[in-house]
């Protein structure tokens, strides 16, 4: 029930964002939802025991680098179904960078699963409209490469306290975004009379942002990863765009024609392949041997 708790605060979160959008410009959102998970928590949770740098890179490469990115796109560029969709691509970035960095090689099966949802993007791509743009579809890609960077630093960091690393990485997210929000959103002037016009509705969203999905919900899946076994807690992310694009056509009224549901279909079929084709390999050669 927590891990589909968790699934459901994340996939909704995408309408959450696109009707904030309507008051907030996409970095200032990004700035406010970060600075609201650092403070006031900090002052009661502990800095976790990793280095300085690995905060840095974690909360720049989630904060600006992810989030950031995924605002932009979203405000005119990309639908919020399909982003929830998209960004699951940082499953396979994850797996490059494990490759890269630890030296791990690739399966057939990890090529096979890349290029299923390879496949899946592209229809996505031939079918770019008014509500989703090839470059939206570029930059969703860009927010699933930098939450691939997040995976990598997090899971160097070793065995710490998510909470507490998710509310200290937030600090280092927050003085680049507010710099970029500075100088292409506006100047002071534009972005004060934004947060002072904003309706309670769209604060209600930067809080959500920050303490629903933020903060709940990863420390949430830190807890649940600490105490099950990662293949048993690993496949509830793969529900986060069933939930995006129900959320997105119940609230927002995305359409759902059946290229989309393709496209979306071949995308989790080459995540639950790389997911699961060694255990269920491994099955297999029991059951025949």
């Amino acid at each position: 029930m927590l891990a589909l708790a968790i699934v459901a605060v994340w996939g909704t979160n995408f309408v959450v964002i696109k009707i904030s959008l309507a008051s907030f410009p996409p970095f200032l959102f990004a700035a406010l939802r970060y600075t609201f998970a650092f403070l006031p928590v900090a002052f009661f949770v502990p800095k976790p025991k990793v280095s300085w740098g690995n905060l840095c890179v974690y909360g720049v490469a989630v904060g600006v680098g992810q989030f950031g990115v995924l605002y932009y796109a979203i405000n005119g560029h990309i639908s919020p179904g399909l982003a929830s969709l998209v960004i699951q691509t940082q499953v396979f970035f994850t797996i490059g960078f494990a490759m890269f960095f630890a030296k791990e090689s690739l399966r057939l099966y990890q090529m096979v699963a890349v290029t299923v949802a390879m496949i899946g993007l592209v229809i996505i791509a031939v079918h770019t409209d008014a509500s989703t743009t090839v470059f939206g579809l570029a930059l969703v890609v860009l927010a699933g490469f930098s939450w691939g960077i997040a995976n990598t630093t997090s899971r160097r960091a070793g065995s710490i306290n998510m909470f507490s690393y998710v509310v200290w990485a937030s600090a280092f997210a927050i003085p680049p975004l507010f710099f970029i929000s500075f100088i292409f959103e506006g100047g002071w002037d534009t972005l004060s009379t934004s947060m002072a016009s904003a309706p309670i509705g769209a604060w209600a969203g930067v809080l959500w942002q920050s303490w629903g999905n933020t903060l709940f919900g990863y420390a949430a899946w830190g807890w649940l990863l600490s105490k099950h076994p990662a293949a048993l807690v690993a496949p509830a992310p793969l529900l986060v765009p069933i939930f995006g694009m129900g959320a997105s056509a119940f609230f927002l009224s995305e359409p759902l024609p059946t290229w989309k549901i393709l496209a979306a279909g071949l995308v989790i079929a080459g995540l639950l392949v790389n997911l699961f084709w060694p255990t269920l390999k491994g099955k297999m050669r029991k059951q025949f041997s």
